[in-house]
């Protein structure tokens, strides 16, 4: 495959809102690039929102991550939502979240879905989850019907961390199958050493266990093993089949090492980049959440 084929697929890099991020991606990253923030457990929506709105304010296009058991009520999503409109945010990723219930009223993403788009008055946008890989807690069947529930709400589905290039294939199929159009952005690992994978792989959307790396063939083997990870043939491999995707999500794990950026993109209400990064590897370097 050619570079000018290669960079054709749309990208976009997942951040974590750890201390010093703003600082590192302002260093690293071109305001060109979109970006989303990932709400953790441990950090909390309103991390999630503070680095999401400072980048926002800095040029950045921002999506933040918003998760429904991490929500206390309704009046916290109206003022999160205000702040986005204040920020120039205009789309969200919604989940529900993987991370312990507070005692709000959003016991899934729909409701949260259904009150983002009555509250911002439809300005402000979401995508939703999917799992081709499946998830520990939930059915395949539920996770399905989960997304039929939420198509009408959502802008696009961006998937779990995954490994497998036939996998994600085959959960395009399955959604289109059951009448689900919603552009689907496959979820891809950025390059990371194989520690660093392990230390987050109860944060992260790959099934939350070792079990489930250990399994998914060869690329994923290739990283448990100690050899540098790159997700360039996994990014070759979906842009072989044009029409499959809409983008690529990409996990940085915070990994912004000098990458280098092929095109600038652009950006639109339904994201039109055209930049797949080419990451390299230096010494240092989410929560993917039920429906």
């Amino acid at each position: 495959m050619t570079t000018q084929e290669h960079t054709m697929i749309p990208s976009r890099i997942e951040i974590i809102p750890s201390d010093g991020i703003v600082e590192k991606v302002r260093a690293s990253v071109p305001p060109s690039m979109p970006l989303t923030v990932t709400c953790l457990p441990h950090h909390g929506i309103a991390r999630t929102m503070q680095v999401a709105v400072e980048l926002s304010l800095l040029g950045y296009t921002v999506l933040p991550h918003l998760t429904a058991h991490g929500l206390q009520d309704r009046a916290q999503l109206s003022g999160i939502l205000r702040d986005c409109e204040s920020a120039g945010i205009t789309e969200v990723f919604a989940i529900g979240g993987d991370g312990s219930r507070n005692a709000g009223p959003y016991g899934s993403c729909l409701p949260m879905l259904e009150d983002i788009a009555e509250l911002s008055g439809g300005r402000i946008t979401a995508g939703i989850a999917g799992y081709p890989e499946g998830h520990p807690s939930v059915t395949g069947l539920d996770l399905l019907d989960a997304v039929l529930a939420k198509q009408h709400l959502a802008t696009h589905v961006v998937t779990q961390m995954c490994f497998s290039v036939p996998k994600v294939l085959d959960y395009v199929s399955l959604l289109r199958r059951e009448g689900v159009e919603l552009p689907v952005w496959a979820g891809v690992a950025g390059a990371v050493p194989r520690t660093k994978l392990l230390s987050l792989a109860t944060q992260i959307g790959v099934g939350t266990s070792l079990k489930f790396l250990s399994s998914k063939g060869a690329l994923a083997k290739r990283l448990l093993s100690g050899d540098k990870y790159s997700p360039e043939p996994f990014v070759s491999e979906l842009a072989a089949r044009p029409g499959s995707i809409s983008g690529i999500h990409l996990y940085s794990f915070n990994r912004l090492d000098r990458p280098s950026w092929s095109t600038t993109p652009s950006w639109s209400t339904a994201p039109s980049w055209s930049t797949v990064p080419s990451w390299s590897i230096a010494p240092d370097a989410d929560d993917r959440a039920t429906a």
